[in-house]
Parts: structure tokens; C-alpha cells; sequence
């Protein structure tokens, strides 16, 4: 690798981290410099989800004030959460690299439009309700699903899961979606380490990139608009549909 690709990682990594933290959707970074980097589809989808795990501690442990009423929800979030992800985990390791990358861009393309829908999607409920519900139960464990497989826009689907799962305010739910987020992502590392899918030399640059973004993007949710930022990465989605669809 070459000095500009290093830095090029380093900088997806922290900026994954941090809008991951506010809301989702930094996986489109480390999975394009992954494959820019020349990693095949699906290991650079593997190391990507490996790479985001410190993101989702860290902005987690910043998020630790909001947390004390949400234990008894992310336990059982949690339970379904970690069933999702390991069938979608295992799933993707049923694909060779050729018919993942045929897939590639309509994935981008369908978690780009969900993201892009963002603000219509997320809940407007403030309630606290501390039950799970049914339904929320059943869009969260697809959402896992789909979060084990690919996970770019998994953030803003889980957002809107959530808020059918428990209700509450932005701050609330985003810090259920970062601790669940570790969950799948752990599951991740387990399934993909273990198939030997995982390109250890890239995560390793990224990972400490991903951790500091994670921190950052926390505080930055906490203080600025979102919506030049959500238009960033709809723009970045896009624009990787499109270089996929062209050289798939």
C-alpha cells in the first residue's frame, strides 16, 4: 500500500466513526476505500464490519449518561439482535466474491434510499415506553439480519426499528443503536475471523481511525445540524451505486 492509500483509510475510518455515531451510514466509506484499497467484495465487507466495532464501543461509552433506563430494552433487543446478525453473517459466507459483487450496487443503491429517507423514517415518538413491542421485535431482527450481511445504512434502519421496538427521543435511541451495533459487529468478528475473511493489515490501519470517530461523532450529534452531513454520505452512496454498477 501505498502512503496516500494509508491516509485515505485513516480518514474514511475516523469520518465512518463519527457519522456512524450520529446516525448511521458510515459503513459507505470503509467498504469503498476497502474495494478502492483492491480488497474483494466480500472481504472488504468483512473487514469493514470488523472495523466498526471500536466506532460503536466508543460512541456508546460517550452516549453513557442516556443509558440508565435502557437496560431491560437492550437485553432483549439484544437477544434478537445477535440471532439476526449471525444468520446474516453466515449467509454472506455462502457467496463467492463474483455473486456478492453483482449484488454489491443494489445494495448500495436500496441502503442509500433508506438513508436518504432518513427523517421520514425516524420516529417522532418521545414516549418511554421500556417493553419491546412485537412489531419492533420483529423489524429490529431484520434489520440485525441485514446489518450480519452488508450493513451500510444499518444505523438509520435501526433507528427507525427502534423507535416501533421501545419509542423515545433522538438521543435515547441512538445510543440503543450504538450498543446493539456491538453486538452485531461482534458477531461479525466471529463468523468472518473464523472463515478467514478478514483482511487484518486494513483493519488495523482503520481501526483506530473508526475509534476516535466514533467519540467525536457522538459530541458532534449532541451539538450540530445533521442534514449537510446526511447529504454528504447520500452523495458518497450514490456516487459508489454508480462506480459498481459501471465496473460490475
Amino acid at each position: 500500500m501505498t502512503f496516500a492509500t494509508i491516509a485515505l483509510m485513516f480518514v474514511a475510518g475516523f469520518f465512518s466513526g463519527a457519522i456512524n455515531a450520529i446516525a448511521g451510514g458510515g459503513t459507505f466509506l470503509t467498504f469503498g476505500v476497502l474495494t478502492l484499497a483492491g480488497l474483494p467484495a466480500v472481504t472488504a465487507n468483512a473487514t469493514s464490519s470488523i472495523i466498526q466495532f471500536p466506532g460503536y464501543i466508543t460512541s456508546t461509552l460517550a452516549y453513557f449518561k442516556e443509558f440508565g433506563s435502557l437496560w431491560k430494552s437492550a437485553l432483549t433487543l439484544g437477544l434478537v439482535s445477535l440471532v439476526g446478525a449471525l444468520l446474516g453473517a453466515l449467509f454472506l459466507m455462502t457467496l463467492s466474491n463474483p455473486a456478492f459483487r453483482v449484488m454489491v450496487p443494489w445494495l448500495l443503491l436500496a441502503a442509500t434510499i433508506v438513508f436518504a429517507a432518513g427523517p421520514w423514517l425516524k420516529p417522532k415518538t418521545t414516549d418511554e415506553r421500556h417493553a419491546a413491542t412485537p412489531v419492533g421485535l420483529i423489524v429490529q431482527a431484520l434489520t440485525s439480519f441485514y446489518g450480519g450481511f452488508f450493513g451500510a445504512g444499518m444505523g438509520i434502519m435501526m433507528l427507525a426499528s427502534l423507535g416501533l421496538a421501545t419509542g423515545g427521543d433522538y438521543h435515547r435511541l441512538n445510543a440503543l443503536k450504538n450498543f446493539l451495533s456491538i453486538i452485531i459487529a461482534a458477531v461479525a468478528i466471529i463468523v468472518f475471523s473464523t472463515a478467514g475473511a478478514v483482511s487484518w493489515l486494513h483493519a488495523a490501519i482503520m481501526i483506530p481511525a473508526v475509534a476516535l470517530g466514533g467519540y467525536a461523532g457522538v459530541h458532534t450529534a449532541k451539538r450540530v445540524p445533521q442534514t449537510v452531513l446526511r447529504w454528504i454520505v447520500v452523495a458518497a452512496g450514490l456516487s459508489l451505486s454508480i462506480y459498481y454498477f459501471l465496473t460490475g
